[in-house]
């Protein structure tokens, strides 16, 4: 049987339509390909309200987006929040505890996160709304303190040094607790409270100990506190990361960006008082 030509035509131009149609979703598919394999240039940082989410807007997220990433900074106003973030995947690194806590918290919550690189730090203060300086104590005085294990012990052992309690001889100085307190030569009554409820405790509390970024967040200034603790090593903040990402390309970029003389200069500007990194001084 003969195909008459027109029918012929028709069934050349559907197997031509037919062909082109396949080529293009081949093309999308490529296309698509590089978002599909997670090769985006987002990132998502966390960090505490106030100066750790300032320095990454005003230090850290310029000197990315110059580099071709579009960065998004979300604040929080606790401690617990950020690692369990970063830990599901919903953030790229956070910024707002320091190494001691950072390992707890992962070993505790078995969560497979990492320190990436210290960060200018405010240290923790003792302030008051009551006294002018800490030789007005009186005996029953009550102070506020964080009720995390680790910046508590940090609270303490400022306490012991000032001579207001005595801790066990011997006992490790990064994990005291209210229990190794074996002498309370004031008979002070310890509140302890979530850190970022410390600022407002001043109008209760007869002291109170706050972290330096609620401090700063709540309009505390670091000069105004009666003393501020000498950060150890092991108490500077900094960037965590989770560890399947350590070896990723935008893991460098922001290792970068924080040794940038950009930051440098941001930090030098804008965060007086800060404790810096070894790699800025």
């Amino acid at each position: 049987m003969k195909i008459k030509p027109f029918i012929l035509i028709g069934l050349i131009v559907l197997l031509a339509a037919f062909l082109a149609a396949c080529g293009g979703q081949k093309n999308e598919q490529t296309a698509a390909k590089p978002q599909e394999q997670g090769d985006t240039k987002e990132i998502v940082i966390g960090a505490t309200a106030g100066p750790y989410s300032d320095q990454v807007n005003r230090g850290i997220k310029p000197v990315l987006e110059k580099k071709g990433y579009s960065v998004k900074v979300i604040e929080f106003n606790d401690y617990v929040q950020p690692n369990q973030a970063l830990a599901e995947g919903s953030l790229s690194a956070n910024v707002f505890q320091h190494v001691v806590y950072l390992k707890n918290f992962a070993k505790e919550h078995n969560l497979p996160i990492e320190d990436l690189i210290q960060v200018p730090t405010a240290p923790i203060g003792i302030y008051s709304h009551k006294h002018k300086s800490l030789d007005e104590v009186q005996p029953g005085a009550t102070v506020s303190l964080p009720n995390d294990p680790t910046n508590q012990a940090r609270a303490l052992v400022m306490m012991q040094n000032f001579g207001w309690i005595k801790l066990k001889d011997g006992v490790d100085l990064l994990r005291v607790s209210e229990k190794d307190v074996v002498e309370n030569k004031k008979n002070i009554k310890l509140l302890p409270l979530e850190a970022a409820q410390l600022p407002r405790s001043l109008d209760d509390a007869d002291y109170a100990f706050v972290n330096g970024n609620f401090a700063i967040a709540s309009g505390l200034k670091l000069t105004e506190a009666l003393d501020l603790e000498k950060i150890p090593d092991e108490y500077m903040n900094l960037v965590a990361i989770k560890t399947a990402d350590k070896d990723k390309q935008f893991v460098k970029d922001l290792v970068e960006a924080y040794k940038s003389q950009e930051f440098k200069d941001v930090i030098d500007k804008e965060f007086q008082g800060f404790i810096k990194p070894d790699y800025m001084k």
